[in-house]
């Protein structure tokens, strides 16, 4: 069975140590630690994801693994994560291309940015492949749904 990657770029508004992104940057360790012990958590790039990204101080980004596309849907959109998800317009700059891209990978895999930058690359330019692809790709997925009816 194949495991899912993901990377999640974003560009904050601010500079990290900046107060006006304090209440996300001081709880980076705390969603962190809630993602590891989410089930289907299988590994996170910490080495390569804080800035500079792309030569951008202010351009962070997770790389992570999981064992399904539900799993991290669970994680990302129905469980504390989702109340800093709900308030990312005010920390991060609306990006000009896709943030998200995933990926399957065999068991095992630990991408690194290079990597992942390329796969997101790849999805902003030839859209959902099997190279990389978006949330829509995967279908149906019950909790991000619920936050996209929500948000309409």
């Amino acid at each position: 069975m194949m495991h899912l990657a993901e990377i999640n770029i974003a560009r904050l508004r601010h500079d990290i140590d900046d107060p006006r992104v304090a209440e996300f940057t001081e709880n980076i360790a705390r969603i962190n630690a809630l993602a590891e012990r989410s089930d289907g958590f299988v590994w996170r790039n910490e080495a390569e994801t804080s800035g500079p990204i792309e030569g951008d101080a202010r351009m962070i980004a997770t790389i992570s693994v999981w064992e399904t596309a539900a799993q991290l849907d669970q994680f990302v959109f129905g469980t504390l994560h989702r109340r800093f998800f709900d308030k990312r317009h005010g920390w991060f700059d609306v990006l000009d291309r896709m943030g998200v891209a995933m990926w399957w990978v065999a068991p095992g895999t630990q991408p690194g940015l290079s990597e992942a930058l390329a796969r997101l690359d790849h999805l902003n330019t030839h859209g959902d492949t099997e190279e990389a692809f978006g949330w829509d790709h995967l279908g149906h997925q019950p909790f991000r749904a619920k936050v996209m009816e929500a948000e309409q």
